[in-house]
């Protein structure tokens, strides 16, 4: 829902100008001034100028050419669509609200209580030229670069009520959001998707094929499956490798231990796995490699990793078990050991510290195809990982005469330190314990500590 355009500016006869067709057309230049705080408190300024085409801003220089920066400008519409969507009562008028098309980001997984669902794509999308890549900053002089106006809704690839019964999203494209009764590629323009098929959606569509019987307590477990069908896929290749290396080899012989316990994995996440550890640090750094400057070949992430030559991924087998060697003492470390969950700071940049109290997250990153996603790494001064991104909010949800829901916070609820309430969902959170969501008046009952009415003094209620 962004592009880039790289344009050819000159100065002409005193003005920046900037090519178009057959014309030069002036760059817009606007003087802003920021306001900043200095160190001794008082109010400083800067004033700096601005550029732009029609396409959008100016945001830096690359080879010689000004990139201009494309994407949805429609504050008002986009907040409109945020507040009128919660009002809706059904999937029509929710697809009515979305008729602004000012919902650039998200995809969207609709359920009612009428037994309506749906998958919803973007409702921002450019009409582009399929001829080009958009992936990459497109020749913002040639008028046929351009957006041709937006996709109507009805245009997109979305999934209405399936008579399979389920739609699913997970950051994957949208070819399969339903299985079965998903979207055929062939049918759109191929930027409708731009990143491909990731092993998390692999994954939820293999559970959801065929499957009946959902409650919340089979959703919950389904929530936090341990598969990992990236792994499932990659390691074998990795012990074919080795297995090709001749015998006395010293990389063999060095790689023994670890390939052997690689080789027995099923694949599964669990926080006393040494193999998952081996595998996350080993995919880190096959990541690192296929997603350098040097593999810029317009193949999606997850087909550069298949296509690493086996003598790499060996290397970067070797690198990862020498990380952990150097790090933790040895490589057989369990995964719950090194992928940690800390809160300890309201800061927005969290400090992180391996001296500082922590939990054990077993879950790992769903770039591996894991449903449970935690994303981490090791932070400044750390070698412990850390996550940062993920399951940051986890819901199971049933929908009826009377809402049953049950949910999990990354830490807490509150974002004070000093408050109870700051930490104590972290170790659920960790377990995929989910806690009860007191939706309705009734379940508040033995659960308020405090009640605000507006006009009337903060009043604290004794809990049993």
């Amino acid at each position: 829902v962004v592009d880039e355009f790289a344009e050819t500016v000159e100065r002409r006869g005193g003005k920046l100008m900037y090519e178009y067709g057959s014309e030069w057309r002036p760059v817009q230049e606007q003087r802003v001034s920021i306001r900043y705080r200095q160190p001794d408190g008082t109010l400083g300024t800067r004033a700096f100028t601005t550029y732009g085409t029609h396409h959008g801003p100016i945001i830096r220089n690359e080879d010689g050419k000004w990139v201009a920066f494309a994407m949805m400008d429609k504050p008002i519409l986009a907040l409109e669509q945020s507040y009128l969507r919660t009002k809706a009562s059904d999937l029509a008028s929710y697809l009515k609200v979305a008729e602004r098309k000012a919902n650039s980001s998200n995809n969207t997984l609709f359920a009612d209580d009428h037994g309506e669902i749906a998958y919803l794509h973007p409702q921002f999308v450019p009409r582009r030229d399929d001829r080009f890549d958009y992936t990459k900053p497109v020749d913002g002089s040639d008028p046929a670069t351009d957006w041709h106006g937006l996709h109507a809704v009805s245009e997109l690839p979305n999934v209405l009520s399936p008579p399979n019964g389920w739609v699913d999203n997970n950051n994957n494209w949208p070819w399969s959001s339903a299985g079965a009764y998903s979207p055929k590629a062939a049918d759109f323009p191929k930027y409708m998707d731009m990143w491909g098929e990731n092993p998390r959606g692999i994954h939820a569509v293999e559970m959801l094929s065929g499957s009946k019987g959902w409650t919340l307590d089979k959703l919950q477990a389904a929530a936090f499956d341990t598969r990992q069908p990236g792994f499932e896929r990659l390691v074998p290749m990795l012990v074919r490798a080795w297995d090709s290396l001749r015998s006395g080899d010293a990389q063999k012989t060095r790689l023994a231990g670890p390939i052997a316990a690689l080789r027995g994995w099923d694949g599964r996440w669990s926080a006393a796995s040494i193999p998952n550890t081996l595998g996350n640090f080993w995919g880190a750094q096959l990541w690192r490699r296929v997603t350098s400057p040097e593999w810029d070949d317009g193949l999606t992430v997850y087909a550069r990793l298949e296509k690493v030559e086996p003598r790499d991924m060996l290397a970067d087998l070797d690198t990862a078990v020498a990380r952990l060697t150097e790090d933790f003492g040895t490589w057989k470390t369990p995964w719950g050991e090194i992928n940690r969950f800390q809160r300890i700071s309201a800061a927005i940049d969290h400090p992180f510290s391996d001296s500082k109290p922590s939990i054990p997250v077993p879950f790992s990153s769903a770039r591996w195809g894991s449903l449970a996603s935690f994303g981490a790494g090791p932070k400044p001064g750390t070698k412990k990982w850390y996550g940062t991104n993920g399951n940051s909010f986890v819901a199971v949800v049933e929908f009826g005469p009377r809402v049953n829901a049950r949910a999990i916070t990354a830490g807490g609820e509150s974002g004070h330190p000093q408050s109870p309430h700051f930490n104590d969902e972290a170790v659920r959170y960790a377990s995929g314990a989910l806690r009860q969501v007191y939706f309705w008046p009734d379940q508040l009952i033995g659960h308020t500590e405090q009640v605000y009415r507006p006009g009337a003094p903060l009043t604290r209620q004794a809990r049993p």
